[in-house]
């Protein structure tokens, strides 16, 4: 319980950090919703590797990659797209 008050202090300042930064706060939310799934993902993999389910965890971490990676496209494409047009032509 100790830590959530510590995961909300530094979420807030991230997001304080972004308003400032004039950043669109749906790039932030999805970074760390990225990050919070890779939590997730290490965590259960830990678990079923403790069980002796390497098979299981190798797959979890597979599963995990995949959905970060979804995630991540718009801000690839926005992050190519702002170096496209810094690149002169």
């Amino acid at each position: 319980m100790f830590l959530i008050d510590q995961i909300y202090t530094i979420i807030q300042m991230i997001e304080r950090i972004a308003i400032s930064a004039k950043v669109n706060t749906v790039y932030v939310e999805t970074i760390l919703k990225i990050i919070g799934i890779a939590y997730i993902v290490e965590f259960a993999s830990q678990i079923t590797k403790d069980a002796g389910q390497g098979s299981i965890a190798s797959k979890i971490e597979m599963a995990g990659k995949i959905i970060i990676l979804a995630m991540a496209v718009p801000i690839l494409t926005v992050l190519i797209e702002m170096i496209l047009k810094m690149i002169p032509s």
